[in-house]
């Protein structure tokens, strides 16, 4: 991100370790402009940080990945559960 994206009280997301939190203050150190956060009140690069919100737009896309797989899931029992339902059974125990 660049400085003139960040404000103080967004909503960020450092993707290396997962950390959230809003932003608190802008600092500049040695010709870089970290931000404090109010989850861990540590800097972080600003050229490091995304929008918290794009993480949840991915886990709305996962949400529907899922239900189609459930789906999906569900749609192959029951054909198996109806396959299974035609046999004669005549292999039922050896012993």
């Amino acid at each position: 991100m660049e400085a003139s994206e960040i404000t103080l009280g967004m909503s960020v997301r450092y993707p290396r370790t997962g950390t959230t939190g809003r932003v608190e203050h802008l600092e500049e150190v040695d010709h870089h402009v970290f931000a404090i956060l109010d989850s861990t009140h540590l800097l972080y690069r600003i050229d490091q940080l995304i929008p918290a919100g794009i993480r949840e737009e991915k886990k709305e896309e996962r949400k529907e990945d899922i239900r189609k797989t459930i789906e999906q899931e569900r749609e192959l029992a029951a054909t198996l559960h109806d396959e299974t339902g035609k046999t004669d059974e005549m292999c039922d125990g050896g012993g």
